[in-house]
Formats: structure tokens, C-alpha cells, sequence
């Protein structure tokens, strides 16, 4: 089935047509860079440019950078304080005229690794960690998702949320060796380690394109790989988990 996937992220908001039960992108991905403003409105209207860039009929799958339960943004994250409370399935779907699926970026990015990725077959807990503007993790025990993971809210010195000092964007922000910010994330790496002692962390976002430059720094036991899908990972997932949406009405389904 041929779905649109499309990957919200704090600097770009992306998307792709996808063949949701083989994991394949049918298109090269449209990017539209995130309006300043991060504001619900402004961002609405770029979903609907994307949409209507594919000139896409059906069910649309969106991954979206922040905690998100029942279709409802629970968390600004990085985006505008006014996305709080905010149902971003209704939202969408009024701009767009199309029926939505949201859920948060990593575990979306999560669904399309387990699902056509390193993590295919994988059981235990298995983390997703995505290094963009924030640190997303999408968790899985023995496939099926636990929603909201959001790992990179923890608290760390005097930061509010550990993201703040580990994510790319605190290594552009200050501008950071790629040495220096790897030995950031690895200690974000232990803490979580420390906290839900996970199986397997697969590291995804568009910092993992760099993954061999930097992965001699990460000392966890924890076993950690590159999510292969990269940077589509979230526009893949979104696609499955909208398919998931309609032939079950729920997403918490085995992966």
C-alpha cells in the first residue's frame, strides 16, 4: 500500500510516498526547512505543501518531534509553547483535507527499524535514539512499541533536559568538535544505559551519517549500531505505523 510518510523535525520537515508493507521509498524525500516561528499554523501549512506536492489522495503517517498521545502534543519540545494541548491528527487533517496518523519522530524512526532494519527480529528492549535538534528514543520490548520514551527530557546539571547539552544541535550551537560532542552523547548513552538497562541502542537522525567518525567514543556495554535506514527512517516508520493505524486502529501492535 502506497503511503505518505512525513518526518517533522526542528529544522525540516520532510516526506516521501512509501510502500508501508515493504518498507520501500517510491520517491526521492521533499523537504520544506521548518518555519522560525515553530508555530502549529505555520507549520499546518507546510504539511499541506508537501501533500499537495505528491498531489496525495489517501491516509497520511507523521512523526513528530515530542511526546504525543492519542493524537495530542503533550510537550512543546523544540517546537512554539502554543503546540501544547494542540490535537495535531485534527489539525492536519483540517488543513489538509487528509485522515492523519502522528506519532512521536523515534518512534517512528523505531517502526521502521524494527520493521525492515538492524532491529528486524530483535526481542528485549530495544532503544531507537535519533540525534537531531533533540535527542528522540523510541522504545520496544520484544517488538511492540512503548510509546514516548522520551529519554532525552532527563535532567543533567544545570540544563533542564539533557538534549540542551547533547543533541547536534548544542554541537553547532557551540560549535563542537565532533570529538568533544561524542563524548557528550556517550555519557548520555550511559545514564540511559544506567536507568532501563536496554538490550540494544540503535542509533539513527542525521548525526549518524558521521557514525564512524565518532563511534570509538561510545564505551556502554549495551551493544550499539547504526540505524541503516538513516535519515529516511522517519518517513518509512510514519508510512507503517499509518498502515498499522488503519487495519488495526491502534499502534501499539508487535513491530
Amino acid at each position: 500500500m502506497e503511503i505518505l510518510g512525513i518526518d517533522i523535525g526542528g529544522s525540516g520537515i520532510k516526506g516521501a510516498l512509501v510502500n508501508a508493507e515493504t518498507g520501500e521509498m517510491l520517491t526521492e524525500r521533499y523537504r520544506i526547512p521548518t518555519p522560525s516561528s515553530r508555530k502549529p499554523e505555520d507549520m499546518a501549512e507546510v504539511i499541506s505543501q508537501i501533500v499537495d506536492h505528491f498531489d496525495y489522495k489517501g491516509p497520511v503517517g507523521c512523526g513528530f518531534p515530542t511526546i504525543v498521545k492519542n493524537g495530542v502534543c503533550m510537550s512543546a519540545g523544540n517546537l512554539h509553547s502554543s503546540w501544547v494541548g494542540v490535537n495535531i491528527d485534527e489539525l492536519f487533517t483540517k488543513v489538509t483535507g487528509h485522515e492523519f496518523t502522528v506519532l512521536n519522530d523515534a518512534d517512528a524512526a523505531g517502526y521502521a527499524s524494527m520493521n525492515y532494519g538492524v532491529g528486524k527480529g530483535k526481542d528485549g528492549l530495544v532503544l531507537m535514539i535519533t540525534i537531531g535538534t533533540g535527542l528522540g528514543s523510541g522504545a520496544f520490548y520484544n517488538g511492540v512499541l512503548l510509546p514516548n520514551f522520551e529519554l532525552g527530557q532527563i535532567p543533567y546539571k544545570k540544563y533542564k533536559k539533557i538534549e540542551e547539552w547533547a543533541a547536534a544541535s548544542a554541537k553547532e550551537r557551540e560549535g563542537l568538535t565532533l570529538e568533544r560532542w561524542g563524548k557528550r552523547f556517550n555519557k548520555f548513552l550511559k545514564l540511559v544505559e544506567l536507568i532501563i538497562s536496554p538490550d540494544l541502542i540503535i542509533v539513527g537522525g542525521g548525526t549518524s551519517k558521521k557514525w564512524g567518525e565518532f563511534n570509538h567514543l561510545i564505551t556502554i556495554e549495551t551493544d550499539v549500531v547504526k540505524a541503516e535506514l538513516m535519515n529516511h527512517a522517519g518517513i518509512i516508520g510514519a508510512a507503517v505505523a499509518c498502515l498499522r493505524e488503519q487495519h488495526h486502529g491502534h499502534l501499539s501492535e508487535k513491530a
